[in-house]
């Protein structure tokens, strides 16, 4: 099955889970606002989250799978070794990590006496870093056999578990003073990770995987394995780490105090809740389509690393499928920011200010969609190369340059949005430069039929974002008009009105265009690429 069938897959199922993601943030937003309360709930889920990404979705994840996709195919048996003792070992060494994390947490009161309540999230949901990095390994394993349903649809166990407990409580306790409600939910977490464990490791009974630490008959392979992993855990990870830094800036006032050094803090608390509520909204298309692709072009691209040929002409086919997607997202987002936020997260302690305050940051976010689209194919390009080296370099120095802007752009006007913009800045930057290098790299990748693919698809998204934008100008005016006669319902409701038509108008003239300007791109959305492969060399 070729890979576009395999991004279809995962791309359906994130969706879902997105979807239950953003009814999660929404049940959150509702019940604690954004305020001191949410910063001090999203810089501490943030850290099991930043290993996890690290580790069970990135570095780990992308030096184990060209290994055990090898090894599956030349010595199934040592490839069932190889899964064993990297699960036992990443649960052994991410157990002594998550003990020495619960020392270090436990004693940050005594030096930050600001906020104990983050440091006491941050015991509670430590534990969730080994369940969810374990997962994300096994679902790694399944992806290699084909079996992309399972880890894709993981996640909505987690967003079920603290929809019940933010909601559910509150319906059932609406008294229940804040701080003890968030702990309540930082525990419905870490129940979230056992059930998500429970359901990896019955998906994959049958496969032979079973946890083993006797390493001798697979040291070549771990030792293959481990010496690309840590310059993977930058190369990767840039995005995982620029956004953690974001949150340790937006949450300096809640954890620390108002003022640095003498000096006003620019922040103000909450500065960190307003900032991941926009990064949820623009990491929905992201996780969707962007990560998608990578993750399931992967395997493909490590399989296909000794043929030139087709290893160019599969990641051709990758980058434009980002570009398709990822371009017209961030246009579409940009236009539709306020509708969105609006209807994800306004109501209850959630303000309409709450709303513009988000979707000024969102606007900040929402131009990264296509670079990190783009970004996350390339960078798997090069670790399938068994280049680690490249990207890491690069990413060492886009995560010092974003921190340098961090800390000059929040004392702009720009203030809490200037972090997202200097996420957006570093994106497009390292997308550029894994661009260049990579058309070094692998032979005419950017060949005339990818060119003038490239044109065609920014033209397109040029054109869907004027007429969405026109629509955008003259919707409010039909609204009205048609409340005369049929009454519209709340503001909330308008804005869901509102954010339909344009999403649907911006996705119907995406693919009208490509249909139209025969753009093969729009089929493989679909999955559907057998004749569009074979109509490639004869011209896009």
């Amino acid at each position: 099955m070729s890979f576009e069938k395999h991004a279809r897959t995962v791309s359906l199922l994130t969706l879902v889970s997105r979807f239950s993601g953003l009814a999660r943030d929404a049940a959150q937003s509702r019940v604690f606002g954004s305020g001191p309360i949410m910063d001090a709930f999203f810089i501490a889920f943030q850290l099991p989250n930043l290993f996890r990404r690290l580790f069970g979705e990135g570095a780990l994840s992308a030096s184990f799978t060209p290994v055990y996709a090898k090894l599956q195919q030349d010595n199934p048996q040592k490839s069932r070794l190889f899964a064993s003792v990297t699960i036992a070992l990443l649960a052994v060494v991410l157990a002594v990590l998550t003990l020495v994390g619960e020392v270090v947490v436990v004693s940050l009161p005594i030096f930050f006496p600001k906020e104990e309540l983050a440091y006491q999230l941050m015991a509670t949901m430590l534990p969730y870093m080994p369940l969810i990095c374990v997962v994300a390994l096994m679902g790694s394993i399944l992806n290699v056999h084909g079996k992309f349903a399972v880890a894709s649809a993981s996640p909505i166990i987690l967003n079920a578990a603290i929809i019940a407990a933010s909601i559910g409580v509150s319906y059932m306790h609406g008294g229940l003073e804040h701080a003890r409600h968030i702990q309540i939910v930082a525990w419905s977490v870490l129940v979230a990770g056992l059930l998500q464990l429970a359901w990896m490791m019955w998906s994959m009974r049958g496969y032979g995987v079973r946890l083993s630490l006797q390493w001798h008959g697979c040291r070549d392979s771990l030792r293959t394995m481990l010496t690309t992993m840590l310059p993977m855990m930058l190369g990767l990870g840039v995005f995982q780490i620029n956004t953690f830094v974001d949150s340790v800036i937006a949450s300096y006032p809640t954890l620390v105090g108002p003022t640095i050094l003498g000096m006003q803090f620019p922040l103000i608390e909450g500065s960190n809740a307003a900032m991941n509520y926009a990064t949820r909204l623009y990491e929905f298309p992201l996780g969707v389509f962007g990560i998608a692709i990578a993750t399931a072009i992967f395997p493909t691209l490590s399989r296909q690393a000794s043929k030139p040929s087709l290893f160019a002409h599969t990641l051709r086919r990758g980058i434009r499928l980002a570009l398709f997607i990822g371009l017209p997202a961030s246009a579409g987002l940009i236009v539709v920011r306020t509708h969105l936020t609006a209807v994800v997260f306004q109501g209850g302690k959630f303000s309409a200010d709450d709303t513009i305050r988000v979707a000024t940051i969102l606007l900040g976010f929402a131009p990264a969609v296509a670079a990190f689209s783009v970004m996350q194919t390339m960078t798997r390009a090069f670790y399938a190369l068994g280049d680690t080296a490249t990207p890491t370099r690069i990413s060492i120095w886009m995560v010092c340059f974003n921190f340098i802007l961090n800390c000059t752009l929040i004392w702009t006007p720009l203030n809490t949005s200037g972090l997202a913009w200097s996420t957006t800045i570093c994106a497009f930057i390292q997308a550029a430069i894994l661009m260049y290098l990579l058309h070094g790299r692998v032979n005419n990748l950017f060949d005339i039929h990818t060119r003038m693919a490239s044109v065609k698809i920014l033209a397109a998204t040029l054109l869907m974002t004027a007429v969405i934008m026109a629509i955008a100008f003259v919707l409010p005016a039909g609204i009205r008009a048609i409340e005369l006669v049929l009454p519209m319902g709340t503001t909330w409701g308008q804005s869901l009105v509102q954010l339909l038509v344009l999403t649907f108008s911006g996705v119907i003239c995406m693919f009208a265009l490509a249909r139209w300007w025969h753009m093969p791109e729009w089929k493989w959305t679909l999955g559907h690429i057998d004749e569009d492969i074979q109509a490639i060399d004869a011209g896009p």
